[in-house]
Parts: structure tokens; sequence; C-alpha cells
């Protein structure tokens, strides 16, 4: 029992330190490419469909953004944005998004 508890909190852990990127380059990047339909702190989407990115966990927005970039989520228009991103820019974009306040939150 104990090593299975090691082996879950070590693998947090490490999905943790893969999340991690620059909230400042990820803003720049956000600018470019995610405010259009997302609005410059993710809280601001365009269409009723796209989601709110501010205050979500960083790890879900990397992968999400990895899903989209290998085509495990299926949407064209997150796909075409996707593909431009390196790995990088995926954990900067997180970090950066993940940092930011919810309006989700100012609802309760």
């Amino acid at each position: 029992m104990n090593r299975l508890l090691c082996a879950l909190l070590t693998a947090t852990v490490a999905g943790a330190a893969q999340a991690s990127g620059n909230a400042e380059a990820g803003k720049a990047k956000a600018a470019q490419v995610c405010a259009a339909c997302h609005g410059p702190e993710g809280n601001q989407p365009s269409a009723p469909d796209q989601p709110i990115l501010a205050g979500q966990y960083a790890d879900y927005l990397a992968k999400a953004l990895h899903d989209y970039k290998s085509g495990k989520r299926n949407n064209p228009i997150m796909k075409a944005f996707a593909a431009q991103l390196s790995k990088q820019d995926m954990e900067d974009l997180a970090a950066w998004f993940s940092g930011q306040k919810s309006r989700l939150h100012e609802q309760r």
C-alpha cells in the first residue's frame, strides 16, 4: 500500500512539473493566438461554445492543446492553431491562463 501511495505521489509531482511554463511568454503568445476567441485573460469567449480558459488547471490546458495538435481532440479551428504551437508554447499558454482569475468563480 505504501508503494502504491509513493508511486501516485511521484506521478502527481512529475505531472505538475511537466505542466510548468513561463506565464509572461504565455501572455504574449495568447495575445497573438488566443485572445480573439477566448479574450486576453481567457475570460471572454466570443461564442457560447468556446470555453473560459482562465483559472483552469495548467496540466489540463497543456494536455488539451497537445491533444488538439495530435488529433486526439477534434476541432478544426483549434487543431489549426495548436499545429503552430511548440510544446514550450503550450506550457507557457497553460501557465498564463491557469494563473488568471476566472469569472466563473464570481458567479457563486
